[in-house]
């Protein structure tokens, strides 16, 4: 059973010192868990602070294990980013419960999250109310084909900001601009702005970042915190550029 790591308080406390989040996103139905420890020593080398783990569709216990293999190699927050409810395990730290609100798909905006609570009456998950807004991003991605929705094109910037502020004002404690994993091109800075401007809750921005520049732009613009996932699919020596 994971220790509770106050990973909420500790992602605001960050922002009031002005210190930038990156969290690396595995997906287990793309990890040989044979690698972990290598791939884990890795993301201890590097700036980031967090590791995300979860993916549009996992095998049933495939999340459970990998998270368990990665808590032996790190002391990193390892946090749930699920794309079911049953990629929820008690073995990890916290669980982005994510409401899909840039569709209109009522399984994924409240549907889910009633099935998830019989998982989450019996762990101590840090469970993190977060708003889940797809952006277009030049290429169908499996968050799409899976959820039956349809991203905010790049374009409509004031419904993406209108659509992250009515986010905060239910209650939901992160938003997240996802581009999606291996998208052609990452959330806009210009979005990013705009959405920072008028939310007083973190950021997180994730989707087509392949870049340390990249990465930068994306912190400039104001993501509190950045999600990177293909980009160590495709290149683990992308980790050459982000090292402590």
């Amino acid at each position: 059973m994971a220790e509770n790591k106050n990973i909420l308080s500790g992602i605001k406390s960050s922002i009031f010192k002005e210190d930038k989040l990156l969290a690396i996103l595995i997906d287990p139905d793309k990890f040989l868990i044979e690698n972990t420890a290598s791939f884990i020593a890795k993301i201890n080398a590097s700036i980031a602070t967090h590791i995300f783990v979860g993916g549009s569709t996992v095998e049933v216990d495939a999340t459970e294990a990998l998270v368990k293999e990665i808590k032996n190699h790190t002391t990193l927050p390892v946090i749930l980013f699920p794309g079911d409810v049953t990629q929820i395990t008690n073995e990890a730290d916290g669980l982005l419960f994510l409401s899909l609100i840039s569709g209109r798909n009522p399984e994924y905006l409240i549907g889910k999250h009633i099935e998830a609570v019989s998982k989450l009456k019996k762990n101590n998950l840090e469970v993190i109310p977060t708003g889940y807004i797809l952006i277009e991003s030049g290429k169908i991605i499996a968050v799409q084909r899976v959820t039956n929705t349809q991203p905010i094109s790049q374009n409509s910037i004031n419904q993406i900001t209108n659509t992250a502020k009515a986010a905060e004002l239910l209650g939901m404690q992160l938003v997240y601009l996802e581009a999606g994993s291996g998208a052609k091109y990452a959330v806009s800075e210009e979005i990013i702005k705009a959405v920072k401007a008028i939310l007083n809750i973190p950021l997180i921005v994730g989707g087509g970042i392949r870049s340390k520049k990249q990465l930068e732009s994306a912190y400039i613009a104001g993501a509190d915190l950045v999600v990177i996932g293909t980009a160590f699919e495709e290149d683990e020596t992308f980790f050459n550029q982000i090292k402590k």
